[in-house]
Formats: structure tokens, sequence, C-alpha cells
């Protein structure tokens, strides 16, 4: 079975289209929480209220971390979603980390965003504008088979 991470961008249905594209391969999906709002408010709804947002957020980014850096470290392949909408920093800082334990890293993103990823793609094995490229990708990796 392939272990794969969907990291990044959680306001389209990108993760949802490799899913689906992916349901009849061996692949098992992690991902990040994808509720905002849940994401945003983990840390003070388990750990306690903060008075000041950025200690309100801190709290919530070290919660979400432990998940994060479980989900990359168990993955065989890491692919990161940069949209259109937002500047995902999270996003750019999970390909980093990524790299740096050496997965196979796949980067997701339209065209206007080749140049200023240029060094996150560089890192990666492979750039995908489509997530049906990502899903042709993983059957390939796991089948040897090219459609088409």
């Amino acid at each position: 079975m392939l272990k794969v991470y969907l990291s990044g961008e959680i306001h389209t249905d990108w993760r949802e289209q490799i899913v689906d594209g992916a349901n009849d391969l061996d692949v098992q999906f992690s991902a990040p929480v994808t509720d905002h709002g849940a994401s945003d408010d983990c840390g003070v709804a388990i750990l306690g209220a903060e008075d000041n947002k950025y200690w309100h957020d801190h709290k919530g980014a070290m919660v979400n971390a432990i998940r994060t850096r479980r989900g990359i470290a168990d993955a065989d392949v890491v692919v990161v979603r940069f949209g259109d909408q937002y500047k995902q920093w999270n996003a750019a800082f999970d390909a980093g980390y990524a790299a740096a334990l050496g997965k196979s890293l796949i980067i997701l993103h339209g065209p206007d965003h080749a140049h200023a990823l240029k060094e996150v793609d560089a890192a990666a094995l492979a750039v995908a504008r489509e997530p049906a490229q990502v899903v042709e990708i993983l059957r390939y990796v796991l089948t040897g088979a090219l459609l088409g």
C-alpha cells in the first residue's frame, strides 16, 4: 500500500478529485484537518482560551503540527497543492519539511505560480498542474501502467 499525504490549500476539491480518481489503487490517503474553523481553534478548544490572537493562533499551529508531522513522516509520497486564491505559507513549510525528510514530493499548482515556487518545484520529483495528473503518477508508481 502506498501512503500519500495531501497537504496544501483547503478551498477547492482537489483532494476529493485525487481520492476519487485513485479509488482503484492500493493507496491510503491522509491530510491535515480541512475544516478551517476546527483547524484554527483546536489549540484553544483543547488547551484553553487566549485573549491574545497571537497565542490563540500559536496554540492551534502547535497542535496541528503534531498531525502534520506525523502525516508527512508516515507518508511514502507527499502531495502539496498551492491554490490561486491565498498564499499558503504552511504548504511551503510542509514541502520543505517533506523534502528534508527525503520524501517523494509532488507539487501541484497552476502556471501562474511557476516563478514564485521555482525553488519548491526544484525539490519535487514531479510538478503537476491538475489533480488528474497526480492520480496518473500514483497509478504509474503502483502499476507501471500508462493510461491513454
